[in-house]
């Protein structure tokens, strides 16, 4: 096994691509394909493991111009060419977080043979105008830059299931049902659902929401005539037939347990394939706080979703 390094362009190009050519089995194509955001930068912390069969692990790999716009990819052996690509979206209240709060999911999906991309985006800005939209279109470029790279990895194009936590979980909902000609099926742990209905504004969970919620979306908040954008970034008003598993906590004082609780009745509503895992005496994103429900209810369910 070999983790190789790259922080600049200066007299590395030739052994690096003298080592690829002996290191590489399978996939030698995807990372030759991956030096074009490489060679655009002479400061990129852009980083390669090769393991045994072909394995690889790209990190800090750009898809964008800013600093943010960034993702690993880890790539097993022997996937199968239709295996589909997890994508995953970290949390952190839209205006925090990281793809490294992430890295246990996608070592777990590693384990399992399943090919997955671990992304950052921008983060929710006032003064820089970033909303939950220059979130969704990150996921997006995201999506480009790893499609362009498909054939390379032996891979289908637009052939992903996309998995977000907390705010992650609504940026996946929302993306996944506006893009059902990318996403195959939909995973949220924790997610948000609800900005808008009149029983998320009549409850205490809008009153200490509401500021966050706000700043998200880039509209102010009037619970007595509320805008339709609160709406429109409401993953249970912009539903498609995307098949989805959802993960919510009766405990869960961050994302209140009606947010998943109303999404479920609303894709038993519309007949949308979905799977509702309701946790009792659970909080937010258990994964991190409990290694019980992590091993014994979260990763069977996420594994046996993909796989189904």
């Amino acid at each position: 096994m070999q983790m190789l390094c790259l922080k600049n362009r200066s007299n590395l190009l030739f052994p690096y691509f003298y080592l690829m050519k002996k290191l590489i089995l399978r996939y030698h194509f995807f990372i030759i394909g991956c030096f074009s955001s490489l060679l655009q930068s002479c400061n990129t912390k852009f980083r390669v493991w090769v393991g045994p069969g072909g394995q690889q692990k790209v990190y800090n790999l750009k898809y964008g111009e800013h600093k943010r716009q960034k993702m690993d990819i880890f790539l097993p052996k022997d996937y199968p060419v239709d295996s589909p690509v997890v994508l995953l979206v970290h949390g952190g209240a839209w205006t925090l977080g990281k793809k490294e709060h992430m890295i246990q999911v996608q070592k777990m999906l590693f384990k399992n043979n399943i090919p997955s991309i671990n992304m950052n985006y921008r983060l929710v800005s006032g003064k820089k105008k970033i909303t939950y939209k220059e979130q969704l279109d990150d996921i997006s470029l995201a999506i480009d830059r790893f499609n362009s790279l498909t054939e390379k990895a032996e891979l289908l194009p637009n052939n992903y299931i996309i998995l977000g936590e907390s705010a992650g979980g609504h940026l996946a909902l929302l993306y996944g049902y506006r893009h059902p000609d990318q996403i195959k099926k939909i995973i949220s742990l924790s997610g948000p659902t609800d900005f808008y209905s009149p029983q998320y504004l009549h409850s205490f969970y809008s009153k200490y929401t509401s500021p966050t919620i706000q700043k998200m979306v880039g509209t102010s908040f009037d619970r007595k005539n509320i805008s339709e954008a609160f709406k429109e970034a409401s993953p249970i008003a912009n539903i498609t037939n995307v098949p989805t598993l959802l993960f919510q906590g009766n405990k869960d004082f961050l994302v209140n347990q009606h947010q998943g609780i109303a999404m479920d009745s609303a894709l038993t509503q519309l007949n949308v394939p979905h799977k509702f895992i309701f946790m009792e005496r659970t909080g937010h994103v258990p994964r991190l706080f409990s290694k019980r429900k992590r091993d014994s209810i979260i990763y069977p369910n996420i594994l046996e979703w993909i796989k189904k």
